[in-house]
């Protein structure tokens, strides 16, 4: 997002159906704006350039998309239930960490 409002609306492209600031969601998720907020294209601006996002105001601001948003990566996102909040790289790590753990125990008890 950036501090520029626009006026050159089109047409409504969406709404925000998730929001997270901690994980990547599936679909249409937010990590700056709240379920429901709606979002637009903007005349002559590729959708995939820049998009307008209504503001609590009632005014349009222009999103400009850098790159995909990924922080916090889950396992949610790549599961169809989402209702898993576990990071992915915890699910990798633990059992790793718990197997070094286990052989510290054993190698100490020796």
């Amino acid at each position: 997002m950036n501090d520029e409002y626009v006026t050159d609306i089109d047409k409504e492209i969406g709404q925000v159906t998730k929001y997270s600031d901690m994980y990547q969601q599936p679909g249409n998720f937010s990590n700056a704006y709240e379920k429901g907020t709606k979002y637009y294209s903007i005349k002559e601006i590729s959708q995939d350039e820049a998009i307008a996002v209504e503001d609590s105001n009632g005014k349009y601001k222009k999103a400009v998309r850098e790159k995909e948003y990924t922080f916090g990566v889950t396992a949610a996102a790549d599961s169809e239930d989402n209702n898993s909040e576990i990071p992915v790289r915890l699910l990798i790590l633990f059992p790793i960490v718990l197997f070094i753990i286990l052989l510290v125990i054993k190698k100490i008890k020796r």
